[in-house]
């Protein structure tokens, strides 16, 4: 039996992500080991001792070390800064291999084993590094086939083909206003007259973009301000077409990761050359928006695992 230590830094995206990675690897067991430094000059200082060559648990509050080496893992896998050094440091120790997701600028990336890297963080070509289409998303059919059930209860769809809408909210690399939203709506129901349309918003929705959505003729809507069910899953496996706003980066990579409809990505990105743009760009050009979508990311675990020798 394969057996992975997951170093978790508290935040649940990364912890998704690693649990994910550990799936695609073909890993039978996971367990997970929180890891926090000491301080914010303990992580600073991590930059430099990796660079040196040396890598040390000390920087970290304590971790159980001996349940650690009893549990005997083949692999110590880690997602975010928080956790790159520690995967190094910690593999040493247990004498076994590591691999982080997401691009772990300013380490030394020639000592990590395997590093999966998205491709809109620009990682360089190495032999130790699998780039990445999409970001990871730690889900399976059973978890699908419950939304679906659980959205079925909800709503009865009419028999016409769905269109979906994922609606996420602003951030440092985009805007989002009631006018934009009307337009991209409009816009929507124009294209698909004999559809029969769902929309969710979210909690980082404008209140005002939330009302827009409300006044349109949804024969589903989820509006987070209202309720906090999730009707997403559903819509990933059920729409023939899905629109999702383009700064919810994990909603597009679950898109094109489990569902079959086409996905669109609803362009309220800031001008400038993000890593945001980067991303959808990077999607549209590997055929993974805009048409029906399946990440090739078998291949990309399949790379992966050979590095790691699973």
């Amino acid at each position: 039996m394969s057996k992975a230590i997951i170093l978790t830094d508290g935040k649940a995206g990364h912890e998704n992500q690693s649990r994910a990675l550990a799936r695609g690897l073909g890993i039978d067991e996971t367990r997970l080991a929180a890891v926090a430094f000491q301080s914010k000059f303990a992580k600073t200082l991590s930059y430099l001792l990796d660079n040196m060559g040396l890598r040390t648990l000390k920087l970290f509050e304590a971790l159980p070390l001996d349940e650690l080496r009893t549990y005997a893992p083949s692999l110590v896998i880690g997602t975010g800064s928080g956790t790159f050094y520690a995967a190094k440091a910690l593999a040493r120790a247990l004498g076994v291999k590591c691999a982080v997701n997401l691009f772990p600028r300013g380490y030394d990336i020639s000592s990590f084993d395997c590093i999966l890297a998205p491709e809109f963080d620009n990682p360089p070509a190495r032999p130790n590094i699998v780039s990445l289409p999409v970001n990871l998303v730690a889900s399976d059919e059973a978890f699908y086939a419950a939304g679906v059930k659980s959205f079925h209860e909800r709503h009865t769809p009419s028999g016409k083909d769905a269109v979906a809408v994922i609606v996420g909210g602003p951030n440092k690399c985009s805007t989002m206003t009631p006018e934009w939203m009307k337009a991209r709506l409009d816009e929507i129901f124009a294209a698909t007259p004999e559809c029969e349309h769902w929309a969710t918003t979210s909690r980082r929705t404008p209140a005002g973009v939330e009302a827009v959505v409300d006044s349109f003729p949804f024969d589903y809507k989820l509006l987070y301000s209202r309720e906090h069910y999730n009707p997403i899953p559903a819509f990933v496996k059920l729409a023939k077409k899905l629109y999702v706003t383009a700064e919810s980066t994990g909603m597009l990579s679950e898109a094109c990761t489990f569902g079959e409809a086409e996905v669109f990505a609803l362009d309220n990105l800031n001008p400038g050359h993000h890593k945001f743009r980067r991303f959808i760009e990077g999607l549209a050009a590997s055929g993974f928006v805009g048409s029906n979508c399946k990440a090739d990311l078998p291949a990309r675990f399949e790379q992966a695992r050979k590095l790691l020798k699973i």
